[in-house]
């Protein structure tokens, strides 16, 4: 087993640096930007050392909110060089969403885009913050924010209130190079140097605390199980606010030397651009993401024939989907992860090598390092193997904790070590795993236990799914009922009854949906992974108008 580092971020990339110095370290096609290692650690360091002249301590909170923009990169290596927590903000969030993070972070600084699609950024921080207008830059004194004292702003205007990047850069004279690295050497590999907030489908927001050790670690396991290496040029579309996109992507690439190729915004169109032109050889995603790139209508054209691995994670990955990529796309060392904010992200992983029947029906077996058990959720007693419980995680990768939540931390970390994912599943004799759903994405129906994960594996089969959701809403008389919510395939024409009849004698009755709703999209987070209680909701509102299909 290989033995585990004990470094920092910043010291990653340095020694990656030092090691492959004209190798290209970042490429954005799009813009005709390329760094090697050496410019790109270069540049690096001196954001840290603009942002250690503005005052910024090791330990202080710096909030970031854009999409894959190149200084979101840098942002992500120059705090783990000067020792500043970045605090990763989801690009969908709006005013109420924005305020509760920055205050129950208590980020000093916000680093931030103009906009995002249609929405001004700028805009809602005045309104969060109306002190902002008349505020000497690096000096706001906010009632709502106390802690916020930086804003910096990413692009060509310039705002009242808010520092511009270049000026950040432009302080970098104002600190030596023997004082950064008087600071890189006191920084502890055991200290957070990442804040992720979950999702928050129930409640509000936590603020996972990832440290040096936890990230450094898994992204170095994740491109070991992915055969990673500085041959390799992986294109990154996933958003890098969400550990999929910097730990899986980025980091994994610092780690063993990769090219880096993110794609902005996600557009198929802009991936399959990319992969093209730069040869990637590797390629990440949620399924959402791969079946628009092998939907899209001009997908015969791309040569995609450079791309060997990659990972398809963030949510439940169909089988057929999986298939098309490794057929269709040529990924055929393509490798899906299992995980979740709080464990870094990745717990298990497949290999490249793994029979195709192992790398489409399971998420693999548990990183190196890593423990991973399966238990009764009632009784918390571990489970053997075949049998469907909670599956719980121990090792380097587990979070320091929520930040400022002792109690949610004790909830989710037992005091033996054990992370609760919340997620079931089966670990056959081998240690892989298959996730069979959410604890609380059961639907239990007139006693019966339904796996969702179980029926929309089923009806990926039928030849007019593009997409398929199922959700269980409330009923009288069995307590549960089944419900799909389906994306058909472009040109492609199906009924409910056609639905059904499909399922008759091929699944057991009680779990062919009651209800069937076709639709043309899926309420997703920014991420890209599908929002169930959203579905549900919709579900419940689709039947209580009794627009929905009835059997």
């Amino acid at each position: 087993m290989a033995e585990l580092m004990n470094s920092t971020v910043g010291k990653l990339l340095q020694e990656t640096a030092a090691r492959l110095p004209e190798k290209d370290a970042v490429v954005y096609p799009d813009r005709g930007l390329r760094y090697t290692y050496s410019q790109f650690e270069a540049l690096c360091r001196d954001t840290a050392k603009g942002l250690m002249k503005l005052g910024i301590e090791a330990g202080e909170h710096i909030a970031i909110w854009s999409t894959n923009r190149p200084e979101w990169v840098t942002a992500q290596f120059a705090t783990g060089k000067m020792g500043a927590v970045l605090v990763t903000v989801n690009t969908s969030y709006r005013t109420a969403e924005l305020e509760y993070l920055l205050k129950q972070s208590d980020s000093t600084t916000l680093i931030l885009m103009e906009q995002f699609k249609d929405t001004s950024y700028i805009d809602m921080l005045y309104e969060i913050v109306p002190e902002l207008k008349t505020a000497e830059p690096g000096k706001l004194k906010s009632k709502k924010l106390p802690y916020l004292k930086n804003v910096i702003v990413l692009g060509e205007n310039r705002y009242p209130g808010m520092m511009h990047w270049d000026d950040v850069l432009a302080l970098k004279d104002g600190v030596s190079d023997e004082e950064l690295d008087k600071r890189m050497a006191s920084l502890d590999p055991v200290d957070p140097i990442n804040m992720q907030y979950t999702s928050g489908t129930t409640g509000f927001p936590k603020g996972v605390m990832l440290t040096h050790n936890n990230l450094v670690n898994n992204a170095l396991n994740i491109a070991e199980c992915m055969k990673l290496t500085d041959q390799d040029r992986l294109c990154i579309p996933v958003p890098f606010f969400h550990c999929f996109g910097c730990v899986i992507g980025t980091l994994a690439c610092v780690s063993v030397g990769a090219t880096m190729v993110p794609v902005q915004e996600f557009d198929p169109k802009k991936v399959l651009e990319a992969v093209e032109k730069e040869r990637c050889t590797a390629l990440h995603g949620v399924p959402t993401m791969f079946i628009a790139e092998l939907n899209h209508p001009d997908f015969e054209k791309y040569d995609l024939s450079s791309l060997r691995t990659g990972v398809m994670a963030g949510s439940n990955c169909p089988i057929e989907v999986m298939k098309a990529v490794i057929e269709k796309m040529g990924a055929k060392e393509i490798t899906i992860c299992y995980g979740q904010t709080e464990a870094s992200p990745v717990i298990t992983q497949t290999r490249t090598d793994d029979p195709i029947e192992l790398r489409v029906a399971t998420v693999g077996k548990a990183l190196p390092n890593v423990e991973v058990k399966i238990i009764d959720p009632v009784t918390n007693e571990e489970l053997p193997y075949g049998q469907q419980g909670e599956l719980c995680t121990r090792g380097y990768q587990v979070m320091k904790g929520y930040y400022k939540n002792p109690d949610a931390t004790r909830d989710a970390i037992d005091k033996d070590g054990w992370l609760h994912t919340g997620d079931l599943a089966i670990m056959d004799e081998n240690g892989y795993c298959r996730i069979t759903g959410r604890l609380k994405d059961m639907i239990i129906r007139g006693g019966e236990n339904i796996y969702p994960r179980e029926i929309e594996e089923f009806l990926y089969q039928h030849p007019a799914v593009l997409d398929v959701q199922i959700v269980g809403i409330p009923d009288e008389k069995f307590g549960e009922e089944v419900m799909a919510w389906i994306q058909l395939k472009e040109g492609q024409t199906a009924t409910a009854e056609d639905i059904r009849n499909f399922c008759l004698g091929k699944i057991a009755r009680f779990k062919v949906p009651r209800y069937i709703e076709f639709c043309d999209s899926f309420p997703t987070t920014a991420s890209g992974k599908i929002q169930k209680y959203k579905l549900r909701k919709m579900a419940e509102e689709v039947v209580s108008s009794k627009s929905a299909s009835f059997k």
